[in-house]
């Protein structure tokens, strides 16, 4: 999976095409990620002793196949590719050529 924990993505098909945010969890055995105020979903919790009821809204899991790195220096979603440099394998913009990490 090319996409990492921190990353700011762009969501290119499914109900939130077009949003931008940065991912804040990154599931590659079941190859989804969780994105920041993309995939939004209601969630009731019941009331308790301690805590009154309440509807909470959170980011719901999207397959990482419906998102795309976004370069910020190109300002467009880009594909990522792989480089080694000193022995190093790094990620790098198909679309600029430029490192990524």
């Amino acid at each position: 999976m090319r996409i990492k924990k921190d990353d700011t993505v762009q969501v290119i098909t499914g109900k939130d095409k077009g949003k931008r945010g940065k991912v804040l969890k990154a599931m590659p055995k079941i190859h989804k990620i969780i994105v920041e105020g993309v995939n939004v979903q209601t969630k009731h919790a019941k009331q308790t002793r301690k805590a009154p009821s309440e509807i909470k809204h959170q980011e719901g899991p999207i397959d990482v196949s419906n998102v795309m790195y976004y370069d910020g220096k190109a300002k467009a979603p880009t594909r990522i590719g792989y480089r080694f440099e000193d022995g190093k394998k790094i990620r790098i913009s198909k679309k600029t050529g430029e490192a990524i990490d």
